[in-house]
């Protein structure tokens, strides 16, 4: 075994050094074609170091350790007609998933994204409509989210975090939100924007409605539904900023006290008395 003090002094060592710092200097941009050449130098100079035995165990960092770290982390760009071909269709390569430009392997998810699989239709594209659009044929896949309330825009961008924690990013996909050299393009600042608006419309929405305690509510299949009050009786009233989170306007059954009943916009659920604390559905 080569002792390490003699490696050190060795120009081996200084070369391999300096090609480890340019590469270092390089992985600022991971796309950098140079900084994919020095990856593959380094991946030949470490494991030549392993086949000569070379004793680095006093080091703080272990060159293959760190090597692994580099690749790892050397995330790539993928083209459309690139990412159709990891659709689990061939078993000899992994199985890729985008959403929102990101791309992530999901091979360990082999059940559901493989051919077959209940999620199969999400393999090899980036299909990010249809996590909120259900929408899994034709033109429902695809990654346009053109018309989507904030709400649904939200919903997407928090199922990119659930892949983000779940499954191993891989790199980019060039196109709507990522350009050729792997940046957020303004339609993926668009969204995220959107998302984030979104959730603050959804807090303050919370925040308003707890000011008006919700009905009680239950259904059954032989019974139908119901809803009722502890205090107060119920009453439908418009969500105010509904429209701007979904789209649409909608209602919801909230409890009133008899002095809070003048007030404009109740609605007395259908075949329900005035006054009565539980009504049918």
């Amino acid at each position: 075994m080569i002792p390490a003090r003699r490696f050190l002094l060795s120009p081996f060592f200084g070369i391999t050094l300096i090609v480890v710092l340019v590469a270092l200097y390089f992985r600022s941009s991971l796309k950098s074609p140079h900084h994919q050449v020095l990856t593959s130098l380094l991946l030949t100079i470490f494991l030549f170091l392993e086949n000569l035995k070379v004793d680095t165990s006093y080091l703080e960092i272990k060159p293959m350790k760190f090597m692994y770290f580099l690749i790892e982390t050397n995330e790539r760009l993928f083209s459309v007609e690139e990412l159709a071909l990891y659709n689990g269709t061939d078993e000899t390569l992994p199985i890729l998933l985008g959403i929102l430009g990101s791309v992530f392997d999901v091979t360990k998810g082999k059940s559901h994204y493989g051919s077959g699989g209940g999620y199969s239709h999400f393999a090899g594209r980036d299909a990010s409509r249809a996590f909120v659009s259900g929408n899994f044929t034709g033109d429902g896949l695809t990654d346009s989210l053109r018309g989507l309330s904030s709400s649904e825009v939200k919903s997407i961008v928090d199922w990119r975090g659930f892949y983000t924690r779940t499954y191993t990013p891989v790199g980019k996909l060039v196109g709507r939100y990522y350009d050729s050299q792997g940046n957020p393009t303004k339609h993926l600042k668009g969204v995220e924007a959107k998302a984030s608006r979104g959730e603050q419309l959804m807090e303050k929405q919370k925040i308003e409605e707890a000011k008006q305690p919700s009905c009680n509510s239950r259904w059954s299949q032989d019974e139908g539904g119901e809803v009722w009050c502890d205090v107060g009786v119920p009453r439908l009233v418009q969500r105010p900023m509904e429209i701007a989170i979904t789209g649409s306007m909608s209602k919801r059954c909230a409890c009133f006290t008899e002095d809070q009943l003048d007030q404009s916009g109740l609605e007395i659920y259908k075949d329900c008395e005035p006054l009565a604390k539980k009504c049918r559905v």
